[in-house]
């Protein structure tokens, strides 16, 4: 008999009944000995078409039910098994199923339970085949055999699966539910088997064209609420034994829930409510099942899974089981509605996972993180942490990494506590504590904060660092690796211009921007040297259809209600916060300036209005400014370069404020340019240009003479009364201008071109008009030259930082004394300003100073080629060979030195006298180095310098150079700040009485630095009396 032939005999009812009972054997043999091949040819025969094979039996004529029995009997668990051992890649594993699946299709509801009979009463082989069978059925729904566009098969298929599939939870139900039988196990996999059957893709059939979806409904109906409502009745079937699927069968719940079906999401979404008062009635709180659900919700709504109509019915089918229970009512809302804002934000994240705009993903993963640190959900909170830092890097926010990354540091400690799995999720850390986890996350901030140029970010978390290296790891060889790190931080402060950022307000309103954003208020901060076009360019460029209001004012409820999009921006200006360690500290602004664009959190934005009458000859007059200030919730720059403002608050100022505002700005304006320029003489010198112009030439900005006509007349001081203090304080101000004006003049005189040196002599003579008026009406100021001489040896700038006497302001300005302000400026730019040089670390006396014309031209040269290290000095001798002071013998200040030279000492120096107002400079006898502090020096209106030489002097034992022509020898060298510089011109008064020359002579090395305060010269040189002071001298 040929294979072929079999298909047409079994046609033939007896011939049937003869043939089944011996192929059963034949292939039950053939199975056995391994021999597939033949055994898949018994079974299906011949054609090459499966769906053919599918119904060989079905076609056939005659009753078949003792038949199907048969195979069933001797085929159907070898069939089973054979299929659960063959491979994928197997070429007849189609074949194979596609039988089982036609056994099971023939077979009956008799049959379901003729082969559970044939266990007979061991129940555990019951156990085994339902395993089995289960285990099959998830896999084959898992990776199914068929193509995925083969529907017809594949529904087939599912049909047959869910039949049985129902027909051995009747088996669960009978045999394995009560107290004595229950098997955990057998019904966990049922469970599983089930909600896999639901959610398996080609049952999805909303993803199908509509008229496939009507096709397969129509034809097989939607298999997903059948298997869904009997998932349901199994589970409340399960009565007691319901704790015991908690928390593991939540997840598995959710998945299936979560399928877009109104009916089935009705029908499941209770047992939610039933697993809470499970737990509860058992331990009297429902943790467990409130951190699974919101764990593997996080999973399913970020895999795709879930719209807003499941949060509406989750809410409502909850919230009314909750509210009808009488323990669960309190605790069941609260839950409810945490797992329903859960929601919102994981639908959010969800729709802009995949946005181009990066900035979107980051709003909403800083959503859900900050959700998750609410609840301390640890694990998924470090989870979206990660996400966070990684947007951060692909968009080169550095910095905003930086902090993101410190979030998880600091939720671990400096222990050798084990590091739990949570903590360590990120790629590229190798940890067994968390003390070394940390000690890794901290390396890659610093390394991020570095690349961000937040230094003193860096150089704070390596304090830390190096804390533990020295006293806890002792790792020295990473200690040393992280101080050299911290010291090039630290030399970057100084010396590298970053460059200011800009922040803007933006406001979304209209009912067409995403939640996270509808109707709020961001500041966000720039790019590097990004303009408030740019910024608007990028904004609109996520937000095409939006429309920019052109006002700064808060819109009105037609705005925020419309269905539209509008986008407020502007720029607003940061409030400065410094450290408490800086406060009332002589700061330099480089160190300063940091704290001006970072670790800022409120902004504030100035709107000009007008109270009043229009004055056309003086607007400052009724100009009042009403100024908003806002709050965001976190310091800029933090996780984002934006935050939420939480608070808004506006205060309106006076003309008369508002003037002494715009004065107290200039100034720090004019210090932090000459600052600037002091520290990097190769800064271009337009800016500095146009600042000044701008000033001193009233031409371009009107000068103070509005101010004047504004306040300063009798007629205002009549009508506010009030503010006596505050017009006094305004023209303090503008005296003080002054002296910052002239510094900056005399740097920008320096520095000026030929081309531009008719500006600059235009400048000056509008700078000595300006300051022949301020002084004659508003006083003379000086600035201080002892303000902060512990910096004086610092290269590359004359800087000193002060508090300016009108304002709480820190200004950073240039110590000058003004000399009187009927004396002529020696030179173009001096504006008859001296600078006071800063004591060297080694100082020879005045007596070893050159007076030779000669010479001086030559040393002028020697201090170009040796490149001293103190600017400070190198200034002062420049100023001090050039300026021409005519002589004043009625007033003297005595400078008395003692020196230590490398040579044998000479006789002690004789006294210089140097006239100036009332001011007295008395030298130091240290040879300290710029540490020493000179002594205070009381600033005055007027200063004139007078250097007379007596006829019959002696320096260091020698005769005067005019007399004998001869110079004096000069000591060795130590450096080029050890001569002073004298002009020709200028003359040396001595007292009459001679010093007592030093107690040594010998060649011996110089005695160290005395701590106490040099004795006061001899009474005798105190022959005169100031005319200014009345002090005896």
């Amino acid at each position: 008999m040929t294979r072929s032939a079999i298909p047409h005999l079994c046609n033939i009812a007896p011939l049937r009944h003869c043939l089944t009972p011996q192929a059963a054997k034949i292939l039950l043999h053939a199975f056995i000995t391994l021999r597939l091949d033949y055994a898949n040819s018994l079974l299906v025969g011949l054609p090459k078409s499966s769906l053919h094979r599918l119904q060989i039996i079905q076609n056939s004529t005659g009753p078949t039910q003792r038949h199907v029995q048969i195979i069933m009997e001797k085929l159907l668990r070898t069939v089973n098994r054979t299929v659960i051992s063959m491979g994928r890649n197997c070429d007849l594993i189609g074949n194979f199923v596609a039988c089982m699946t036609a056994i099971l299709r023939q077979m009956e509801d008799y049959h379901y339970a003729h082969l559970i009979k044939t266990f007979g009463k061991i129940r555990s082989d019951v156990v085994d085949f339902l395993m089995e069978t289960f285990i099959m059925f998830k896999d084959l729904i898992g990776k199914n055999v068929y193509p995925a566009d083969w529907v017809i098969m594949n529904m087939m298929q599912n049909k047959v699966f869910l039949r049985a599939i129902n027909q051995y939870a009747d088996v669960l139900n009978k045999m394995f539910l009560d107290q004595t039988n229950f098997e955990l196990q057998l019904w966990n996999n049922y469970f599983h088997l089930a909600v896999a059957f639901l959610t398996q893709e080609s049952l999805q059939v909303e993803n199908f064209s509509s008229a496939k979806r009507a096709k397969i409904i129509n034809k097989y109906g939607d298999m997903r609420r059948q298997i869904g409502f009997e998932i349901r009745d199994m589970w409340y079937n399960l009565g007691q034994h319901k704790i015991k699927f908690i928390p593991e069968m939540v997840g598995p719940i959710l998945e299936m829930t979560l399928i877009p079906e109104t009916e089935l999401r009705k029908a499941t979404i209770a047992i939610f409510f039933d697993m809470m008062q499970c737990e509860f009635h058992s331990t009297r709180y429902f943790h467990k099942f409130e951190n699974e659900i919101i764990t593997k919700l996080d999973h399913e709504v970020e895999g795709g899974r879930g719209d807003e109509q499941y949060k509406v019915l989750f809410e409502k089918i909850l919230l009314e089981h909750c509210r009808k229970h009488k323990y669960l009512a309190k605790n069941g809302e609260n839950f409810v509605k945490l797992v329903v804002r859960l929601m919102e934000r994981l639908l959010d994240y969800r729709t802009i996972m995949h946005d181009e705009n990066k900035e979107n993903r980051m709003s909403c993963t800083v959503n859900v993180l900050n959700f998750y640190k609410e609840i301390e959900r640890e694990e998924m909170y470090i989870r979206y942490l990660n996400k966070l830092c990684d947007l951060h890097k692909e968009c080169d926010n550095y910095t905003e990494a930086a902090y993101t990354l410190l979030l998880h540091a600091k939720l671990l400690k400096w222990s050798e506590q084990p590091c739990a799995a949570h903590l360590n999720q990120r790629d590229g850390y190798q940890a067994q504590t968390q003390g070394q986890l940390k000690e890794q996350i901290y390396q890659e901030i610093i390394h991020y904060f570095d690349k961000g140029k937040m230094w003193e970010e860096a150089i704070s978390l390596g304090k830390e660092l190096s804390e533990q290296y020295e006293n806890e790891m002792f790792d020295y060889e990473q200690l040393s690796d992280l101080l050299q790190k911290q010291a090039q931080f630290y030399e970057n402060i100084v010396r590298v211009i970053r460059a200011r950022p800009d922040y803007f307000a933006v406001g979304y309103y209209g009912q067409g921007f995403p939640s996270f954003i509808r109707g709020k208020m961001f500041i966000y901060r720039g790019k590097e040297y990004e303009r408030r076009e740019d910024f608007e360019a990028r904004l609109f460029t996520v937000f095409p259809n939006a429309e920019k209001m052109k006002t700064t004012s808060p819109p009105g409820d037609d705005i925020k209600s419309s269905p539209g999009q509008y986008i407020q921006c502007f720029t607003v200006q940061t409030i400065r916060e410094l450290p408490p360690k800086f406060r009332n500290k002589p700061i330099s602004e480089q160190i300063l300036s940091f704290y001006t664009v970072n670790e800022v959190q409120r902004f504030q934005y100035s709107r000009p209005t007008r109270k009043g009458e229009k004055d056309p000859d003086n607007e400052f007059a009724n100009m009042w400014i009403e100024r908003t200030t806002y709050v965001t919730e976190y310091k800029l720059p933090g996780i984002l370069r934006w935050f939420e403002v939480k608070s808004v608050s506006t205060v309106e100022i006076s003309p008369l404020e508002n003037a002494i505002e715009t004065m107290q700005l200039t100034n720090e304006k004019i210090t932090n340019m000459v600052q600037q320029h002091m520290n990097d003489p190769n800064l271009p010198i337009n800016p500095l240009s146009m600042l000044l112009n701008g000033i001193v030439d009233p031409a371009v900005m009107g000068g103070f003479t509005n101010y004047e006509k504004a306040f300063f007349t009798g007629k205002y001081e009549q009508e506010h009364p009030e503010d006596q203090e505050k017009i006094e304080k305004l023209k303090d101000l503008i005296a003080w201008q002054i002296p910052f004006l002239s510094e900056g003049i005399r740097i920008h005189g320096e520095k000026v071109s030929e081309a531009l040196r008719p500006f600059h002599e235009r400048m000056e003579t509008c700078f000595k008009q300006l300051k022949d008026k301020v002084e004659k009406q508003y006083g003379i100021r000086t600035l201080p030259s002892n303000l902060d001489d512990r910096r004086g040896s610092r290269p590359r700038s004359m800087v000193r930082s002060f508090t300016m006497p009108s304002t709480p302001r820190p200004l950073s300005v240039v110590s000058v004394s003004s000399i009187s302000s009927d004396s002529t400026p020696s030179r173009p730019g001096s504006d008859g300003f001296i600078l006071e040089p800063l004591l060297p670390k080694k100082m020879h006396s005045r007596s070893q100073d050159k007076l030779d014309k000669d010479d001086v031209e030559k040393e002028k040269k020697d201090r170009k080629k040796e490149k001293r290290n103190s600017r400070h000095q190198e200034i002062f001798d420049k100023e001090f060979k050039t300026t021409e002071i005519p002589s004043q013998p009625a007033e003297a200040v005595i400078l008395s030195e003692t020196i230590s030279p490398l040579r044998p000492q000479r006789p002690k120096s004789q006294v210089i006298t140097i006239m100036g107002g009332d001011r007295r400079f008395s030298a130091s006898p240290s040879p300290q180095s710029i540490a020493a502090v000179p002594p205070p020096v009381t600033p005055r209106a007027k200063l004139s310098i007078s250097l007379q030489i007596g006829q019959n002097m002696e320096l260091n034992g020698t005769a005067n150079p005019e007399q004998t022509g001869v110079p004096p020898p000069l000591p060795v060298k130590g450096n080029s700040g050890d001569y002073g510089t004298l002009t020709d011109s200028q003359e040396l008064t001595i007292p009459s009485t001679p010093p007592p020359p030093p107690p040594h002579q010998s060649r011996l090395p110089p005695p160290l630095p005395s701590k106490t305060p040099p004795p006061p010269p001899p009474k005798a040189a105190r022959k005169q009396t100031s005319i200014d002071s009345g002090i005896v001298q």
